[in-house]
Formats: structure tokens, C-alpha cells, sequence
């Protein structure tokens, strides 16, 4: 028999949660709306714990949308040390597709999240919808907020580096060709050092010397350009632009490089980092990035698990004589993408690794699919690594 318990169900919404308290003998013992301020956080709490020494039971909590809207009472609810269930909504609507019952709403979602509890011992169903919340080390929290951060920057990075080429070779055709990349610190700074675009066909050699990152050989090239620059009619305002975005670039290069510096020093806090960082071709920012998004590995129930959240395994979807897989749904974009960067190095590191690689494409497979083959197989070593809690050995 399972131990009684108390449960208590919150439906996730963007400024008002809705959540249920349900007895030992299943029988609602209060429904209410709880706003997502301060006050009604301490509210929550003060009901829950009122039942809980009334009854004399431990409480268990499940939530849709962890780390999510829910934030932070996801952290207060582990905080006071009741066991979190994180509802997964896909499983969700599978349970229900099954368990056909009234439309949706907040209340019915409640309900239907405390008659998970009731059948999670007895439905395998039931149980998978309800996944507890593993503790996660405070760094590999943060590495999860660092890396992501990270990530945002990098693509913004992208898009403005985008823009200024596309304005930079219609007002400035020949300016372009200085370099080879936009985001060259020398360059984004000659772009910089004056606060109109067109001025900057005039300077002389000795102002250009005295630009930070700017040498003899990049002063030849601008002076070089300098003798037949050429500039659009529009430079009079989207000049401008092109300043404004070059020292966008500037500040978020600055960023990022702090963010390097900073998700460095939790590696070496990290131990589930530090073993991954092991393998070669997976430098800090991809193990940062694959520790902060695993967290834990006491939340898998196996390496196959993790290997499906990473995006480094398919489900099977055969169906008599046909044979076949799909896409898993539930998949961490992040780490997939941080997986898959770090694959593509290893290959170049290790001989055993590339070989098998190339088997792949010989058998036809796809660049992705053959790196998803060997990440594939690097996952059961990243599994073994952190149970065993050991580096990789190349033997």
C-alpha cells in the first residue's frame, strides 16, 4: 500500500495560478487562485501547511510548466522541501486522449493532475506523465542561465553582423573588402572612431595608427580603400545605422567574452562539466552548455533517456513489415545544438571516432545523421563517465 500523502496540483498561468489540495482519501480540500506575487506565494504555502499539520502527512506537489511561468515557485515549493512533479503536457494530452474527459480548464487541469497522483502507483501512463524534479547543483544551474545567455547574444550577434554587411556594400561597395569578417575588432573599431560614415575616406595615416587593433599592415589596407572610397547618396542617414550597429557588435563581443571567462570558472565547479570537458572536441562552452542543461542525471532513468533529450536518438515507428523511426518531440534544442558542435570536433581529435564516422557515410547516411550516430554512442560514454565519475581515456 502507498504511503497516504497530500496532494496538491498547480495549473500554471501567466500572472494567476490555479491549484487544488486533495486528502488521503481523495477528496478535494481546497481550491483556490493564487497570484504570482510575493504575497500570494506565502498564501500557498500557509494553506498547504495548515492541511499538512492538520493531517500530519507529507505533501507532494505537481506543476505544469517547471521552469517556466512557474519561476520562482518552482525553486520555493523545493525550497521547503516537498517533492516537485514537473507534468509533462504531451504525455498529458496522451493521458487524456485515453481518459476522455470534460474541456479544458484550469480547474478540470487540476483535477486531472490529482488523478495522476491516485493512479501514478498502479498506470504506467499515469506515472510517466509525472516526472519528479531531481536536485540540481547551484552551478549547473547557473551554467543552464550562463550558456543560454550566451547563446541569445551569439545569435543577435549574428543577425546585426547580417545587417551592417547587407547596408555596409550598398552604401560602401568597396569597404567590404578590407576583410574577410565584419566582426574583426580592428575593423569595428575603424567604423567607429568617427560618427560619420563618410569621414572616414579622410583620415590620415598617423589617426589611423592610433586606432585601438589597428597596425601598419590594416593602416595600408584603409589607406589603400581610401583612394577611390566611394559612397552612396543615402550615407547621410543610414551611415548612422551601420555606426549604431557597429558598436551593437562591439558591446555584445564584450558580452560574450565575459560570459566565456564566467562559464570557464563554473566548469571547474561543476563535476559533471568537468567529465564531459574530458572528451576532446568538447571544450568549455559545449560542456558548460551540456552540464546546464542536464543538471542531474538522477532525473534519467537511463542512458537511453538522456540520449533522447539530447537529441541523439530516435523513437522507433515501425509498423508491421515496415520498418522505421521518427523525431522525438520532447528533445532540449540547446543541448541537442551543443551536442552536435562538439561531436563535429571530436571527430577531428579522434581517429577511432572519425573512422566510424565515415562508415556512416559510406553507408549513405547523411553529415547530421552519421554525427548523430556517433553522438549516439558518445552519449553511453558521457553516461559512464558521470555514474563512474571519471575522465575519458583514449586507449
Amino acid at each position: 500500500m502507498p504511503t497516504p500523502e497530500i496532494h496538491v496540483a498547480v495549473d500554471i498561468g501567466s500572472s494567476v495560478h490555479r491549484a487544488a489540495i486533495e486528502g488521503p482519501d481523495c477528496n478535494i480540500l481546497e481550491e483556490f487562485d493564487m497570484a504570482h506575487t510575493p504575497i500570494g506565494f506565502r498564501d500557498f504555502f500557509s494553506r498547504i501547511e495548515v492541511h499538512e499539520r492538520r493531517l500530519g502527512l507529507p505533501v507532494c506537489v505537481a506543476m505544469e510548466g517547471f521552469n517556466g511561468h512557474a519561476r520562482p515557485l518552482d525553486t520555493q515549493i523545493l525550497m521547503h522541501g516537498y517533492p516537485l512533479y514537473n507534468v509533462n503536457n504531451l504525455k498529458l494530452a496522451r493521458f487524456k486522449e485515453v481518459f476522455p474527459g470534460p474541456a479544458k480548464s484550469d480547474p478540470i487541469d487540476t483535477h486531472k493532475m490529482l488523478e495522476l497522483f491516485r493512479l501514478r502507483e498502479h498506470l504506467p501512463l499515469a506515472k510517466d506523465v509525472l516526472q519528479e524534479i531531481a536536485p540540481t547543483p547551484i552551478e549547473n544551474t547557473q551554467l543552464k542561465r550562463l550558456t543560454r545567455r550566451r547563446r541569445q547574444l551569439v545569435n543577435e550577434k549574428v543577425r546585426v553582423v547580417n545587417r551592417i554587411q547587407g547596408d555596409l556594400q550598398a552604401i560602401a561597395p568597396g569597404l567590404l573588402e578590407m576583410t574577410g569578417d565584419v566582426d574583426n575588432l580592428w575593423f569595428l573599431r575603424f567604423l567607429t572612431c568617427q560618427n560619420n560614415l563618410a569621414r572616414l575616406a579622410g583620415l590620415p595615416r598617423k589617426r589611423l595608427l592610433k586606432i585601438q587593433c589597428v597596425g601598419p599592415i590594416y593602416a595600408n589596407r584603409i589607406h589603400a580603400w581610401q583612394q577611390t572610397a566611394q559612397f552612396a547618396p543615402d550615407v547621410v542617414w543610414v551611415g548612422d545605422m551601420i555606426i549604431e550597429d557597429a558598436r551593437r557588435i562591439l558591446a555584445l563581443l564584450d558580452s560574450i567574452a565575459d560570459l566565456n571567462q564566467n562559464i570557464k570558472a563554473l566548469n571547474r565547479q561543476s563535476t559533471i562539466a568537468q567529465h564531459i570537458q574530458s572528451i576532446p572536441g568538447f571544450g568549455s562552452i559545449c560542456s558548460g552548455e551540456l552540464a546546464g542543461e542536464i543538471g542531474t542525471v538522477n532525473r534519467f532513468a537511463g542512458e537511453s533517456s538522456l540520449a533522447l533529450y539530447i537529441g541523439m536518438a530516435v523513437l522507433d515507428n515501425s509498423s508491421g513489415k515496415f520498418r522505421g523511426a521518427k523525431t522525438p518531440r520532447q528533445v532540449n534544442t540547446h543541448a541537442k545544438a551543443a551536442m552536435m558542435t562538439a561531436v563535429a570536433r571530436h571527430i577531428n581529435q579522434v581517429p577511432a571516432s572519425k573512422t566510424y564516422y565515415d562508415k556512416k557515410r559510406a553507408e549513405g547516411k547523411k553529415h547530421n545523421q552519421a554525427i548523430r550516430s556517433l553522438g549516439r554512442h558518445l552519449t553511453r560514454v558521457i553516461w559512464s563517465l558521470i555514474k563512474q565519475q571519471r575522465n575519458y581515456e583514449i586507449r
